[in-house]
């Protein structure tokens, strides 16, 4: 009897012990997921060179001493500005020795003119021959021909005094100077120096022919393309400026079976500049929105596709998904998860359904 109050005793105890110990077990921790409504509008990622809108190399079009510059190097310079000078005296004596030639033809039109008046009243009279009637017409013929040589020389002169003094085209920046003053500079001489207009810029990029086909197919309208460029710095940062695509090559590149695609972007406060290489992301204009979710919560049993979401009682559900397709780690859940859903992501291998667990966010 003793024996058996003994062993009563003993099991009473280690059964509650066992109890002790399985109410101090912590819960099972995993990390959870917590769905949204994520934008999954298509995106196409490139690269692309920045290209200015305009570029031009200033070049001498006369020869002679290369007398002034003025403009600071690397600043910006206005439409129409003399940026360079060239020594302009032989040019001027060219150009009076031009209009001494166009004074002294008119002269001699006029002479010639006179003459032949003189001449036709003379034969009208029959004081001379018809032939020379004729000679008279044409050294008036000939002396108007000399007004219009003189008048050509006296416009190349002009031309060529104008020349002396080198212009911008347009408005932009204006690069290092090639030449000091001094220098005898020529037509030869090669450029002068380089003026770009970066105030708005061109992103080129060069895209499979394979990608352009289907878009091809659907007809690309330029003047309200479905798509926009964005671009993304060399430190990661958005470009704030929108862009917008304005031209596609009418021909495939033969080495590298690609399309260039040129797109233009504002930069008023010259953040770009042409050479350098950018990120681009092209995004459908008429964005989607839909469910994502990380990849390792997804697991897969002969009925298919599922993940284990913890409900409102931190207690596991096994919940059915339909999959869409999988982009940067995150797969697109078709049907199956709702808004502000909790699906697991870590800690699986510890949980089933049914259980209670120590739900963390990620």
């Amino acid at each position: 009897m003793k024996q058996l109050i003994i062993a009563t005793l003993i099991a009473t105890l280690s059964f509650t012990t066992t109890l002790v110990q399985a109410e101090d077990k912590p819960l099972p921790a995993v990390i959870v997921h917590t769905v949204i409504t994520t934008d999954l509008t298509p995106t196409f990622k490139l690269v692309g060179r920045i290209e200015a809108t305009e570029r031009v190399n200033l070049l001498a079009r006369v020869s002679g001493f290369l007398e002034e510059r003025l403009f600071t190097e690397g600043r910006d310079i206005e439409a129409g500005q003399t940026l360079f000078r060239i020594e302009k005296a032989n040019y001027e004596i060219a150009l009076k020795q031009a209009e001494a030639d166009l004074a002294s033809a008119n002269a001699g039109l006029k002479n010639a003119q006179t003459n032949l008046n003189r001449t036709v009243q003379l034969r009208k009279k029959k004081a001379i021959s018809q032939s020379q009637v004729d000679q008279a017409v044409a050294d008036r013929d000939q002396a108007k021909a000399q007004v219009l040589k003189a008048d050509a020389g006296l416009s190349k002169a002009k031309l060529n005094l104008s020349y002396t003094e080198i212009r911008s085209p347009f408005s932009g920046r204006i690069g290092k100077a090639e030449f000091s003053v001094g220098d005898l500079i020529s037509p030869e001489s090669g450029k002068l120096a380089t003026v770009v207009k970066i105030d708005e810029i061109y992103v080129e990029m060069a895209v499979s022919e394979k990608l352009m086909l289907d878009a091809r197919r659907k007809g690309i309208d330029l003047d309200n393309p479905p798509v926009a460029p964005r671009l993304i710095l060399s430190d990661g940062s958005v470009y704030e400026q929108a862009g917008s695509f304005d031209f596609i090559s009418p021909e495939v590149d033969r080495n590298t079976d690609t399309i260039t695609l040129r797109a233009s972007f504002p930069n008023p406060n010259y953040i770009l500049l042409p050479g350098e290489f950018v990120h681009v992301d092209i995004k459908r204009k008429q964005s989607e929105t839909g469910i994502q979710i990380p990849q390792s919560a997804v697991q897969r049993d002969r009925d298919g596709y599922f993940v284990l979401v913890v409900n409102n009682k931190q207690s596991v559900d096994l919940t059915r998904v339909e999959m869409g397709p999988q982009v940067e780690g995150k797969w697109q859940v078709l049907k199956g998860l709702n808004v502000g859903d909790r699906v697991i992501t870590e800690g699986l291998q510890k949980v089933k359904p049914g259980i209670p667990v120590n739900a963390v966010e990620e």
